[in-house]
């Protein structure tokens, strides 16, 4: 097994509603804003080469949208999905499976793209099955107000129009060949994958920790749909994660790949950070 973080591309948020109740005298100490108060995000997918399967862990934001959507979220960067397969030597037709963590707009909008004449969409994976999970599927594609602005039609519809459409059961061990850990307080049932690798485990955090700013339990998102729940279960895996000195694989984080925690007095707390060829041949 290989695997290689795929960078495709930074965006910006508002710091805010990033950190919420978390005043921005605090949280900016970790993630500096600037002066429209975004803070730099990225869009950092996981690709897992395990002998006749290549498998893409979130797909990013796309580039279907239209300017005025773009225009939110400031995108940025010299990369993009494409262009890190290439320097990998692979290309998307390579792809055999992609697993969605969850079906927010910036993990799983490079799913669909337009067709040839920009009259339709289709699948930018055309030889992939695609992985969901039942109970989030149906959550996604009847979205509650909160957040339906990150549900969007066009990039969920047409993966189930495509037939390419998969759900990963129970802990997606044998389906995957990796353990998914199922967490709801952003919404419902996000996947983590959990994967052994070379001596250690890691684990890739999607939104249950966005950044290293967001390891102190109160530092939770405007975005997520159950915050207290959030909290419960970062406590928990965090100090799992410390115990079983597990290194997290952070997708949004602009600045640090890897990093692993440690118990203080203070609770849990970032230990050290790394970039993923220090601590991967």
């Amino acid at each position: 097994m290989r695997i290689y973080p795929i960078e495709t591309g930074n965006f910006k948020l508002d710091g805010g509603a990033m950190f919420g109740v978390v005043p921005k005298s605090i949280w900016e100490k970790t993630n500096p804003a600037d002066h429209n108060n975004m803070i730099s995000m990225a869009l950092r997918c996981m690709l897992i080469e395990d002998k006749n399967r290549l498998i893409l862990i979130d797909t990013g934001i796309g580039s279907k949208q239209s300017a005025r959507f773009f225009g939110y979220y400031h995108l940025y960067g010299d990369f993009s999905l494409d262009s890190s397969l290439a320097k990998l030597g692979f290309h998307r037709n390579d792809i055999t499976d992609v697993v969605l963590t969850h079906l927010h707009f910036d993990h799983c909008g490079g799913c669909i793209q337009w067709n040839s004449k920009k009259t339709g969409y289709e699948t930018a994976f055309i030889n992939a099955k695609f992985w969901s999970n039942q109970n989030h599927w149906e959550w996604a594609i009847n979205p509650n107000p909160r957040e339906k602005a990150s549900f969007l039609k066009e990039n969920i519809q047409p993966i189930k129009e495509s037939g390419q459409l998969n759900f990963v059961e129970d802990s997606g061990l044998n389906q995957l060949g990796f353990e998914v850990l199922f967490v709801n307080g952003h919404t419902e049932k996000q996947m983590l994958p959990k994967i052994n690798y070379q001596g250690k485990t890691l684990v890739f955090m999607a939104d249950l920790l966005p950044t290293t700013g967001h390891i102190p339990l109160p530092y939770v998102m405007g975005y997520d749909t159950r915050p207290l729940l959030t909290i419960k279960e970062k406590e928990q895996f965090l100090n799992l994660a410390a115990d079983k000195e597990y290194i997290l694989f952070l997708e949004h984080d602009a600045k640090t790949e890897l990093c692993t925690v440690q118990r203080t007095e203070k609770g849990v707390r970032l230990k050290e950070t790394f970039k993923f060829k220090e601590l991967f041949n």
